[in-house]
């Protein structure tokens, strides 16, 4: 079986750092908000190009919390609108309805999955606070063209950066171009941890300042709370495996786009959808390629074949966020380029450890799939 990503095998190449790394905070006696912590925000930040680097303790708080330091510190109110795209994650929007503010759902760009900012602007009224961009997949958003629509009315913007680690545009990194950005450290994700974790980066140094209070149960000094908080700190052991990871990372993503351009000038299935993002030189840093994801209206289809060959695959989301049941309001809402998306995406194998071979093999199969199921 071809594994759609091997945990496993990327944490085995670094396992003795790891080890050394896990050993030495069980001999600190240190286990939350010390020197590994210290370590890694500085080391994120760093690689990001920000200031601030605030660790927490998953990539969803990293969202939740930004847009609640901004309620405390009076730049947001309840009710507020908050541009998003219709065909993220759930956890985007759950950040928000979790703050009592109002998700405006905005299609997204068909050729790149991402936002569009054309209907960013028609999106805006006199109640909107935030742009919410996702950098989907690992491919920025036209974020450059974001940022002026939020100077033009000025807007707050807040990068969901879960899937886009070290993709950059002009030089400038994801994390670096809003007011702040949430990053997930889950274990999947280009920088992944062996737990959850996540982390916030910013310029901003009085939201770095609220964010660390509001991680800590909104105490900027200890038992005197400022402000209602949460528990949702980076631990010791999971920032340690976070610094060891983070050397290796622009190693990885360079192996990925290494298979997402065998794949692009391998794959010639006329029923196959390409990512149109390319590997031309002036877009080929703006993706590190969490995900390699088609579409085809025979995905369910192809799945099956590819899963009887053996080669595992994912779909990246099935049902839009607008369906779910978890806001049953929405679900008469009609975003038709989203529900297209997410009835026809698939996600093939893209691993930092993936063999040339195995890689051949699923373009292989996807060249040889037909209407009939494939030979």
């Amino acid at each position: 079986m071809i594994p759609f990503l091997d945990l496993k095998n990327i944490n085995q190449q670094y396992r003795e750092e790891l080890v050394t790394a896990c050993t030495r905070v069980i001999d600190s006696g240190w286990y939350i908000d010390g020197k590994e912590l210290e370590s890694f925000e500085k080391n994120f930040a760093e690689y990001c190009g920000t200031q601030f680097a605030i660790g927490v303790s998953n990539g969803l708080d990293a969202l939740i919390l930004t847009l609640r330091a901004w309620k405390e510190l009076g730049k947001l109110k309840d009710g507020d609108e908050v541009i998003v795209p219709s065909n993220t994650y759930i956890a985007s929007i759950l950040a928000i309805t979790a703050n009592n503010l109002t998700p405006v759902l905005v299609e997204p760009n068909i050729s790149t999955y991402n936002i569009d900012p054309i209907k960013i602007k028609e999106a805006i009224t006199a109640k909107t606070k935030v742009i919410l961009p996702v950098h989907l997949y690992g491919q920025l958003a036209e974020i450059p063209e974001i940022m002026q629509i939020a100077k033009q009315h000025n807007l707050l913007v807040l990068e969901d950066s879960a899937q886009s680690h070290g993709a950059q545009i002009q030089g400038k990194k994801a994390g670096n171009w809003g007011d702040a950005s949430g990053f997930s450290f889950y274990p999947g994700k280009n920088l992944g941890a062996l737990g959850d974790a996540g982390a916030v980066t910013t310029n901003d140094a009085e939201l770095a300042t609220m964010l660390k209070a509001l991680r800590n149960y909104g105490s900027h000094e200890k038992y005197k709370n400022l402000v209602p908080g949460v528990n949702s700190r980076l631990d010791e052991i999971q920032a340690a495996m976070l610094d060891v990871k983070l050397k290796y990372l622009d190693e990885e993503i360079q192996h990925r786009r290494y298979i997402a351009s065998l794949y692009l000038n391998g794959i010639k299935n006329p029923l196959i959808q390409l990512p149109l993002n390319g590997i031309n030189a002036e877009s080929y840093e703006q993706h590190v390629w969490h995900l390699f994801v088609i579409r085809t209206n025979q995905r369910e289809a192809l799945q099956q074949y590819l899963l009887n060959h053996g080669v595992q695959t994912l779909i990246h989301y099935p049902i839009p966020p607008h369906k779910q049941q978890a806001y049953k309001e929405w679900n008469n809402l009609n975003y038709p380029i989203s529900e297209q998306i997410h009835d026809e995406v698939l996600s093939l194998p893209i691993c930092p450890t993936q063999k040339l071979e195995d890689t051949l093999k699923v373009i292989e199969l996807c060249n040889a799939f037909t209407l009939k199921g494939g030979v």
